[in-house]
């Protein structure tokens, strides 16, 4: 199938399922007259799909009716109900699920066997084609569907495969943590604010110094302890400011909230 030509459904057009449909318009994945989506609340659906230019649909089945691919974004606790009740139209589909907490399993006591899945768990800089997404390697997408599925989110996405026993860990690293860069850019720019720079000075370097950082470490392949190293030179600046940070336990925090978002996660 010629990926252009590729019809794309979101069942919910929520926060995440939004930024996936953004990340697609933006990087030209996929037309926006190939788009649709069903949700709730049909005054924002049209709103929400009035300004992208996509489809709005009554429900499910429609959605699924008219797609190659269906995403399945709404409410974990939404999930049986929205699959079973559309369970005819997704017959054949590649569904596509952001559902936290979703996994093959659940989907195989939804809908029993004989229906094609993945389950993922995206993050939201897939809004501008450079998230991630955290898949189930267990699932059960044809040959075609798969490549399918990679071939066009793949454009918006590094798509990285994970057994389920690893899945809600590496949706913790992929998914929880850009909420961790954004604190950690708003507290350096407080810091370089704190120094004289103005906040829009701040927000200018910072974000393209991470940008900058971490395309360095991809590229080089080197170890992120070898390229801080390279920073620090004897008797120099960087070095007291990493030695700050290790008195003040910056390490030992981030460690700390992946430990308690997973402690949050097995208690759900």
């Amino acid at each position: 199938m010629d990926i252009k030509k590729a019809k794309v459904g979101f069942v919910g057009f929520g926060n995440m399922a939004s930024a996936i449909c953004d990340g697609l318009l933006t990087r030209n994945a996929a037309d926006p007259s190939n788009i649709y989506a069903c949700a709730r609340d049909q005054e924002k659906l049209l709103a929400k799909c009035g300004s992208r230019g996509i489809n709005a649909c009554a429900d499910a089945a429609e959605v699924a009716a008219a797609s190659d691919i269906v995403v399945i974004g709404v409410l974990p606790q939404q999930v049986e109900g929205v699959v079973k009740g559309a369970a005819d139209a997704l017959k054949g589909k590649a569904m596509f699920s952001i559902a936290a907490g979703i996994d093959f399993d659940r989907y195989i006591s939804y809908l029993g066997e004989g229906f094609n899945h993945i389950s993922t768990i995206p993050n939201t800089p897939i809004a501008v084609g450079e998230g991630i997404i955290i898949a189930e390697s267990r699932h059960s997408l044809t040959e075609e569907q798969l490549e399918l599925f990679e071939d066009v989110f793949g454009q918006i996405a590094k798509i990285e495969y994970f057994s389920s026993d690893l899945l809600s860990l590496g949706g913790t690293g992929a998914g929880c943590a850009p909420a961790f860069v954004d604190v950690f850019i708003e507290a350096l720019a407080d810091g370089l604010v704190k120094n004289g720079m103005t906040r829009s000075q701040a927000y200018s370097i910072v974000p393209q110094m991470l940008v900058g950082a971490a395309t360095y470490m991809m590229k080089s392949g080197k170890h992120p302890g070898e390229l801080k190293d390279a920073v620090c030179t004897p008797g120099g600046t960087t070095i007291v400011g990493i030695s700050a940070l290790e008195e003040t336990g910056f390490r030992h925090s981030l460690i700390y909230a992946v430990d308690k978002i997973m402690e949050k996660k097995h208690s759900m």
